[in-house]
Protein backbone atom coordinates (compact mmCIF):
# COMPACT_ATOMS: atom_id res chain seq x y z
CA UNK A 1 0.00 0.00 0.00
CA UNK A 2 1.28 3.86 -1.06
CA UNK A 3 0.79 5.84 1.42
CA UNK A 4 0.57 9.94 1.61
CA UNK A 5 3.58 9.99 3.01
CA UNK A 6 5.12 8.25 -0.07
CA UNK A 7 3.57 9.96 -2.38
CA UNK A 8 4.43 13.28 -1.68
CA UNK A 9 7.83 11.91 -0.93
CA UNK A 10 7.76 10.56 -4.57
CA UNK A 11 6.64 13.76 -5.83
CA UNK A 12 9.42 15.87 -4.43
CA UNK A 13 11.92 13.14 -4.94
CA UNK A 14 11.07 13.29 -8.89
CA UNK A 15 11.28 17.17 -8.79
CA UNK A 16 14.92 17.19 -7.41
CA UNK A 17 15.57 14.85 -10.39
CA UNK A 18 13.72 17.36 -13.27
CA UNK A 19 11.58 14.14 -13.77
CA UNK A 20 8.64 16.00 -14.79
CA UNK A 21 7.00 12.78 -16.30
CA UNK A 22 7.33 11.30 -12.70
CA UNK A 23 5.98 14.09 -11.49
CA UNK A 24 2.64 13.94 -13.53
CA UNK A 25 2.34 10.62 -13.01
CA UNK A 26 1.51 11.33 -9.29
CA UNK A 27 -0.87 13.47 -10.26
CA UNK A 28 -4.83 13.71 -10.81
CA UNK A 29 -6.34 14.64 -14.35
CA UNK A 30 -8.31 17.17 -12.92
CA UNK A 31 -5.16 18.81 -10.48
CA UNK A 32 -5.55 22.15 -9.23
CA UNK A 33 -1.90 24.00 -9.02
CA UNK A 34 -2.24 26.95 -7.04
CA UNK A 35 0.34 29.12 -7.63
CA UNK A 36 2.56 31.58 -5.00
CA UNK A 37 1.38 34.59 -5.49
CA UNK A 38 -1.21 34.36 -8.57
CA UNK A 39 -4.10 32.14 -9.60
CA UNK A 40 -4.95 28.43 -10.09
CA UNK A 41 -4.13 27.01 -13.22
CA UNK A 42 -6.41 23.64 -13.54
CA UNK A 43 -5.60 20.21 -15.19
CA UNK A 44 -2.53 18.00 -15.93
CA UNK A 45 -1.51 20.06 -19.42
CA UNK A 46 -1.52 23.21 -17.09
CA UNK A 47 0.86 21.44 -14.97
CA UNK A 48 3.32 20.46 -17.58
CA UNK A 49 3.22 23.71 -19.60
CA UNK A 50 4.41 24.65 -15.81
CA UNK A 51 6.80 22.42 -15.27
CA UNK A 52 8.30 23.48 -18.99
CA UNK A 53 8.50 26.63 -18.06
CA UNK A 54 10.28 26.01 -14.77
CA UNK A 55 13.09 23.87 -17.02
CA UNK A 56 13.88 26.27 -19.13
CA UNK A 57 13.59 29.46 -16.36
CA UNK A 58 15.37 27.66 -13.45
CA UNK A 59 17.34 25.15 -11.68
CA UNK A 60 16.12 24.05 -8.39
CA UNK A 61 16.82 21.87 -5.71
CA UNK A 62 14.87 21.05 -2.12
CA UNK A 63 16.64 20.40 0.62
CA UNK A 64 15.65 19.94 4.28
CA UNK A 65 12.34 18.49 3.70
CA UNK A 66 9.64 17.52 6.18
CA UNK A 67 6.50 16.28 4.92
CA UNK A 68 3.58 16.26 7.25
CA UNK A 69 0.41 14.22 7.04
CA UNK A 70 -3.06 14.50 8.39
CA UNK A 71 -4.53 11.53 10.35
CA UNK A 72 -6.69 10.61 7.65
CA UNK A 73 -4.17 11.05 4.72
CA UNK A 74 -6.13 13.45 2.12
CA UNK A 75 -3.93 16.54 3.09
CA UNK A 76 -0.41 16.99 3.63
CA UNK A 77 2.26 19.86 3.71
CA UNK A 78 5.82 19.49 2.98
CA UNK A 79 8.53 22.51 4.49
CA UNK A 80 11.45 23.09 2.54
CA UNK A 81 14.52 24.88 1.51
CA UNK A 82 14.76 25.69 -2.16
CA UNK A 83 18.17 26.00 -3.25
CA UNK A 84 18.11 27.75 -7.03
CA UNK A 85 19.35 29.63 -9.95
CA UNK A 86 17.61 32.21 -12.25
CA UNK A 87 18.42 30.88 -15.77
CA UNK A 88 16.09 32.87 -18.42
CA UNK A 89 13.75 35.17 -17.88
CA UNK A 90 9.99 34.33 -16.54
CA UNK A 91 7.16 36.35 -17.59
CA UNK A 92 6.44 39.33 -15.76
CA UNK A 93 9.53 38.94 -13.40
CA UNK A 94 13.57 40.55 -13.90
CA UNK A 95 15.98 39.45 -16.25
CA UNK A 96 17.81 36.60 -15.46
CA UNK A 97 21.85 36.43 -15.47
CA UNK A 98 22.09 32.93 -13.68
CA UNK A 99 21.23 34.45 -9.77
CA UNK A 100 21.89 32.40 -7.06
CA UNK A 101 18.59 32.15 -4.42
CA UNK A 102 18.23 30.01 -1.26
CA UNK A 103 14.80 30.70 0.40
CA UNK A 104 12.61 28.52 2.91
CA UNK A 105 9.07 27.70 1.19
CA UNK A 106 6.11 25.04 1.68
CA UNK A 107 3.68 23.50 -0.25
CA UNK A 108 0.24 21.99 0.70
CA UNK A 109 -1.51 18.79 -0.99
CA UNK A 110 -4.62 17.22 -1.66
CA UNK A 111 -4.88 13.55 -2.12
CA UNK A 112 -7.84 11.86 -3.77
CA UNK A 113 -8.08 8.12 -4.42
CA UNK A 114 -4.21 7.91 -4.19
CA UNK A 115 -3.26 10.85 -6.60
CA UNK A 116 -2.26 14.48 -5.77
CA UNK A 117 -5.79 16.92 -6.46
CA UNK A 118 -4.16 19.45 -5.22
CA UNK A 119 -1.02 21.69 -5.02
CA UNK A 120 -0.38 24.90 -3.47
CA UNK A 121 3.08 26.75 -3.01
CA UNK A 122 4.02 29.41 -0.75
CA UNK A 123 7.59 31.34 -0.69
CA UNK A 124 8.36 34.67 -0.17
CA UNK A 125 8.16 36.52 -3.70
CA UNK A 126 9.76 39.39 -2.36
CA UNK A 127 12.86 37.67 -0.43
CA UNK A 128 13.49 36.26 -3.81
CA UNK A 129 13.40 38.98 -5.86
CA UNK A 130 16.05 40.89 -3.03
CA UNK A 131 18.39 37.49 -3.70
CA UNK A 132 18.18 37.95 -7.34
CA UNK A 133 19.17 41.65 -7.31
CA UNK A 134 15.64 43.03 -8.41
Amino acid sequence: MTTTQDIISAYLAAFNRGDWPGMLALLADDVVHDINQGGAEHGKPAFAAFLDRMARCYREELRDIVIMVSLDGARAAAEFQVHGAYLAQDSGLPSARGQRYALPAGAFFTLKDGRISRVTMYYNLQEWLRQIGA
